[in-house]
């Protein structure tokens, strides 16, 4: 059995933080509220954390935004998907640039295409399959732009390097 890291568990929690007590900042379109923090959130944990811990910060900010009214269902295929292609991007090829592509790509596109059934099957709203693909890649754009800015302050300072004791 895999021992459980508590560094890595205690920045999840943190990580997990950071996306509530954002939560208020939201871009509203439709049934969705497009969430930029998510996404640099995702990029951070991917870079940091991997993508089991990822998708689970992912899982546990869209139930807690869900449970406080601050976010949606549709928070659910996009955050995950996102948080996945970021944590996989970066623990097999370890390029930056393929981890931004992974969120946009899995949040957007990914993401978005499954946020169909979820609106229209969980949620009863009527919508078509490519509905939420151009608002979710609009927030994710954003979110990723900020994640790539703090996710090279934080390699360039080996901030993060110094916590978890390993050089990534």
């Amino acid at each position: 059995m895999k021992k459980i890291s508590t560094k890595k568990l205690a920045f999840a929690g943190v990580l997990c933080a950071v996306a509530v007590v954002c939560s208020p900042f939201s871009i509203p379109f439709g049934a969705s509220k497009c969430f930029p923090v998510q996404h640099f959130v995702n990029i951070i944990g991917g870079v940091f954390l991997g993508p089991v811990y990822n998708v689970i910060v992912a899982f546990v900010t869209s139930l807690i935004r869900n449970l406080l009214g601050t976010g949606s269902l549709l928070a659910f295929p996009g955050s995950m998907c996102g948080a996945l292609l970021c944590g996989l991007m970066y623990k097999y090829f370890k390029n930056l640039p393929l981890v931004y592509l992974g969120e946009l790509i899995g949040t957007s596109i990914i993401g978005g295409i499954l946020a169909y059934p979820v609106a229209t099957l969980i949620m009863g709203k009527e919508a078509s399959l490519f509905l939420y693909v151009i608002p979710f890649f609009i927030s994710t754009f954003g979110g990723t732009i900020i994640g790539a800015l703090l996710v090279t302050a934080l390699k360039k300072t080996k901030a993060l390097d110094k916590v978890f004791l390993v050089s990534r």
